[in-house]
Parts: C-alpha cells; sequence; structure tokens
C-alpha cells in the first residue's frame, strides 16, 4: 500500500484541458449573425421597393384611367351636349300698313307708298348664347330693291328664341311703275322677295369658339288693294343657311 502511494506522489502533473476552437468558435458567431443581419437589411430594402414599385404602378395606373375617363367624357359632350347647332333664322309673317294709292304723274299714273313690318324670329338651339351682329335685311319688287332694313345687335339665350321687328317706308317710286290703278281697285297679288344677313359667334364655356353666318331668302305674297290700309302676307315661303 505504501509503494502504490509513493508511485502516484511521484507521477507528474497533467495539464489542464484547452477548449478547441472548434468547440466555442466566438469569430463564427459575429460573422454568421452581421451575414443575417445583412440578409435581413437587404430584404427589407427588397420589400420596400417593391412595395414602392407597385404604389407607383397603381398610381400611374389612376391617373392614365382618369385622364382616359375625363377625355371620353369631354367627347361625349362635345359631340352631344356642346354640339355647336347652327340657329334658326325664320320670317313669320309682313305686313303692308297704311297702304295708299293715288293718281299720279304722266310718267307714273298711279303713285303707291306703304309702310312695310316684318316680323323675324331668332332661335337658339344651342346650350350657349349666341351674340349676332347687326342684321340687314332687303326687300325687292320684280328684281328692284324697295327697301332696306337694319335690325340692332344682340344677344339670344341658351336654347331661347328673339323676336325682332324691323319697319321701313317703300321706295315709291320704283313700285309706282309696276301698279296700274285696276290693280288697287280690285286687288291683286304681289310678290315680294327679301334677303337676310345675320352674323354672330357661339362661345361654349369660353372653351370652342364658332363664328355663324346666317343667310336667308323669302318669297312673299301679298294681296293689295287700295280699299284696305293693312295688308298681312298670305304666303311666305323661306330657305335659310349657316356656315
Amino acid at each position: 500500500m505504501a509503494t502504490a502511494g509513493a508511485a502516484e506522489k511521484n507521477e507528474p502533473t497533467r495539464p489542464l484541458a484547452i477548449p478547441s476552437p472548434s468547440v466555442h468558435p466566438a469569430a463564427s458567431d459575429e460573422e454568421e449573425y452581421a451575414a443575417a443581419a445583412a440578409s435581413n437589411a437587404k430584404r427589407w430594402r427588397s420589400t420596400q421597393y417593391l412595395r414602392r414599385r407597385r404604389c407607383a404602378l397603381w398610381c400611374g395606373g389612376c391617373c392614365v384611367t382618369s385622364v382616359v375617363v375625363v377625355g371620353i367624357v369631354v367627347l361625349a359632350l362635345a359631340l352631344t351636349v356642346f354640339k355647336v347647332k347652327d340657329p334658326e333664322l325664320t320670317m313669320n309673317r309682313v305686313t303692308l300698313e297704311g297702304v295708299d294709292g293715288d293718281l299720279g304723274t304722266g310718267r307714273h299714273p298711279v303713285s303707291v307708298n306703304a309702310t312695310l313690318n316684318a316680323d323675324i324670329s331668332l332661335k337658339n338651339p344651342n346650350v350657349a348664347s349666341f351674340r349676332f351682329d347687326r342684321s340687314e335685311t332687303d326687300f325687292y319688287y320684280t328684281g328692284e330693291t324697295v327697301g332696306v332694313v337694319y335690325a340692332p345687335d344682340g344677344e339670344v339665350g341658351a336654347d331661347r328664341t328673339v323676336r325682332m321687328n324691323v319697319t321701313l317706308d317703300l321706295l315709291a317710286d320704283r313700285i309706282s311703275p309696276n301698279v296700274n290703278i285696276t290693280d288697287l281697285i280690285f286687288g291683286q297679288d304681289y310678290n315680294l322677295t327679301s334677303y337676310t344677313a345675320l352674323s354672330g359667334r357661339v362661345n361654349v364655356l369660353g372653351i370652342y369658339k364658332r363664328d355663324l353666318n346666317i343667310k336667308m331668302n323669302c318669297t312673299i305674297t301679298m294681296e293689295v288693294s287700295s280699299f284696305v290700309s293693312t295688308v298681312q302676307s298670305k304666303n311666305t315661303a323661306c330657305v335659310a343657311s349657316a356656315s
């Protein structure tokens, strides 16, 4: 027993075991942590980029859709509601007042005097007002001008009609050579023609403007007698055009 104890005392001291780097890899853990953090940051940036890209695409799509819808609406309104239509000019009736026939001179055996009153209407079928300049109406009998009358400028509201009464004294010296006393006593139909020119502009919301020139030719039949001082037209046929 003593020999065994002495042997144990004489046995050399063994050094403590040093931990292997493979068991406690401190540097590798830091690298893995950094790599994971970089990967997470990259994934986050990618997610943010995709989100911004998706938002930009959505906003761009909404803007394009809005522009297309507005364009379609404007085009539809321009072709329907806001389309400029031609105003309608009409000669409603013509009246001769103060018809007076009398014996004239040798050159003009019959002298005729009369005042002509014309009732003209202008209809504006547009959604915007129509401003027009001063108009001119010429009256003819057998190709001779027997009277010229002017109507003042004005404005017709949207979908409204304005009436204009114009009055003029007929040029007796141009009517008398074509009238005889028998016609005045028993009554005779006389055909007058007229020409009216009117220009103006339609302004739709200050965006679309159109200048219009309206012309109207009328044939008016009247039965004139010296026994009737006021004569209304028997028939009025008009043809109007706008450009």
